[in-house]
């Protein structure tokens, strides 16, 4: 049985470079932490004012059902992936950044980062998932709490997150320490580091 397959032309909707996967592959680099709602934790810092919120902190804010397509740098995409979460631009309405704060650096559990722009980060489709396909979302697809930005490939939906580190300078993560494009950009084939 074929783990992929070759996007149709007319699907417009795949990056190039990628094929269709059909499950949902998962690409982890160490341990999968195992993480209680009971103890996570998020927090936020550095050009912004110091926040930290439980999992009930988050809860409480809107939930939304999402449906987005889910493109790995690895060249494979999963479509119409169905997800619960929190909006990116519902989280921020609970904390105030500073007029200088440009870039954010994901942290999450397992000490895994990711740099991503606040242009970036903060764009409408953004989410924070707590559910895939309508259950808890499992630790191996970084449950309990993964960010998901649909636009960018999947390094930049940084599983396991609990916190953001507001910058004003942009500072690489783990993989962009690694040879990764600083952005990633999944329709411009924004896989790797031209340096």
């Amino acid at each position: 049985m074929k783990f992929f397959q070759k996007p149709s032309p007319e699907d417009d909707r795949v990056p190039p470079g990628q094929h269709l996967a059909k499950g949902f592959p998962v690409l982890t680099y160490g341990e999968t932490p195992q993480v209680s709602i009971d103890t996570w934790e998020f927090r936020v810092w550095g050009a912004v004012t110091a926040k930290t919120l439980t999992w009930d902190d988050f809860m409480a804010l809107p939930q939304q059902e999402f449906t987005a397509d889910f493109h790995c740098v690895t060249r494979w995409s999963k479509l119409d992936v169905k997800w619960t979460g929190i909006k990116v631009t519902d989280f921020m309405k609970l904390i105030e950044v500073e007029s200088q704060a440009a870039y954010v650096m994901e942290h999450c559990y397992g000490g895994y980062t990711t740099n991503i722009s606040l242009e970036d980060f903060v764009r409408e489709e953004n989410f924070f998932a707590c559910k895939l396909f309508g259950e808890p979302l499992p630790a191996k697809h970084g449950g309990p709490m993964r960010l998901v930005v649909p636009h960018l490939y999947a390094w930049k939906s940084a599983k396991w997150i609990n916190g953001l580190e507001f910058l004003e300078k942009d500072e690489p993560g783990f993989w962009e320490q690694n040879g990764y494009h600083n952005r990633g950009e999944a329709w411009a084939e924004e896989r790797y580091s031209s340096l």
